[in-house]
């Protein structure tokens, strides 16, 4: 049913790029917008997965956005903690999207430091607001 967490070494997270570059201007923790009420920040390991979350989360959230590429490792040395387990509401989002119940996704109980990110991909969309790819990540449906 779940992957094992080796066939996926990164965990991202999805985020609206005016947030997280405030972070980076700032060089302070990032938490998203749902954190109080969700209790730690969202992750994805399966990078076939994040297109379905971002479209079945974010459809209505405008702008431009990025995935953050970390590793578990990373995340411990900005002292976080992140725990697979199964799929939780995004804010009163429900997660019943495809393939939601069949792997663990990766819960970050903290806030992001810019020091546990190795990279910020470019997440594209189409004119419809559809996310389509992320760059270096995924390619093209």
């Amino acid at each position: 049913m779940s992957l094992p967490i080796s066939d996926h070494p990164f965990v991202y997270h999805l985020v609206q790029a005016a947030l997280w570059d405030k972070a980076l201007e700032n060089r302070e923790i990032y938490y998203p917008p749902t954190y109080e009420v969700d209790g730690f920040t969202h992750g994805t390991s399966n990078p076939d997965k994040l297109l379905n979350v971002a479209n079945h989360f974010y459809p209505d959230v405008e702008g431009d956005w990025y995935c953050l590429r970390m590793t578990v490792e990373t995340l411990e040395k900005t002292g976080v903690k992140t725990v697979y387990e199964g799929t939780a509401p995004v804010g009163d989002i429900q997660p019943d999207f495809e393939g939601s119940d069949d792997e663990l996704f990766p819960h970050i109980h903290g806030g992001l430091h810019p020091d546990a990110v190795l990279e910020a991909h470019t997440v594209n969309r189409d004119e419809n607001g559809c996310y389509i790819s992320i760059e270096g990540v995924t390619t093209p449906g």
